[in-house]
């Protein structure tokens, strides 16, 4: 019997195979850190055409937003997450079991982070009113968001992290069957080998052991 340990799909959404779901997750999440990579290089170059140095002045608050070394640190984070998929996706092509881990853990920390953020917004309601009033006075919709009563405003964010999480855990689940399928194929393709040079090696060919050897000659009669 089964455990239900060993138990895993080999399908996904559209149904599609779990390494072609697994592709697909990698190169999407390194096409989307591809383009915030470019974006932040881009405005590493060129600050004043971008306006990524919002000071106090600008946002009302004590700290400002965004420094060269933020962005450098938030460049090496793209960076590291398109080895991490760029892993993945190799992995889950060539079907490399290990190369998938990183990636897995990654989802597993980033479902963990928003965890923590639906319970702040559940022990803590206020947050959303501070979070508001931090915005710039440009940022549409804030005078209506700020007026909508609180706890309507704590029940739609954890509506809507409730759907993100939701999404994430498919997609974990969707990542962790395609690591039990390569790394269940590897298995049987190593104890397929072993079993076959074994059989060859112990056991002689099929039409020599149902050959019946020769009986030898009785020996000739001699008169004394």
């Amino acid at each position: 019997m089964i455990s239900p340990w060993d138990r895993y799909t080999t399908s996904c959404c559209l149904c599609c195979h779990v390494r072609t779901g697994t592709i697909i997750l990698g190169i999407w999440y390194m096409l989307i850190n591809a383009v915030v990579l470019l974006i932040l290089l881009s405005a590493l170059n060129d600050p004043v055409q971008y306006h990524y140095h919002l000071t106090s002045s600008d946002l009302g608050t004590d700290l400002d937003v965004m420094d060269d070394a933020n962005m450098c640190i938030a460049a090496a984070i793209s960076l590291l997450m398109i080895l991490i998929c760029g892993m993945a996706t190799y992995g889950a092509y060539k079907q490399h079991a290990a190369w998938i881990i990183p990636f897995f853990c990654y989802q597993i920390f980033d479902f963990a982070l928003n965890t923590l953020v639906a319970i702040s917004v559940v022990v803590y309601p206020n947050t959303i009113q501070d979070y508001l009033q931090q915005l710039p006075g440009t940022f549409p919709y804030k005078e209506d968001l700020m007026s909508t009563n609180n706890m309507c405003l704590v029940l739609a964010v954890l509506l809507f992290v409730g759907c993100i999480l939701a999404f994430k855990a498919y997609l974990i689940a969707c990542v962790w069957n395609c690591y039990r399928y390569v790394s269940g194929r590897s298995t049987t393709e190593v104890l397929v080998y072993v079993t076959t040079n074994d059989t060859t090696v112990l056991l002689p060919p099929y039409e020599e052991a149902i050959a019946i050897p020769p009986k030898d000659p009785p020996p000739q009669y001699v008169s004394a």
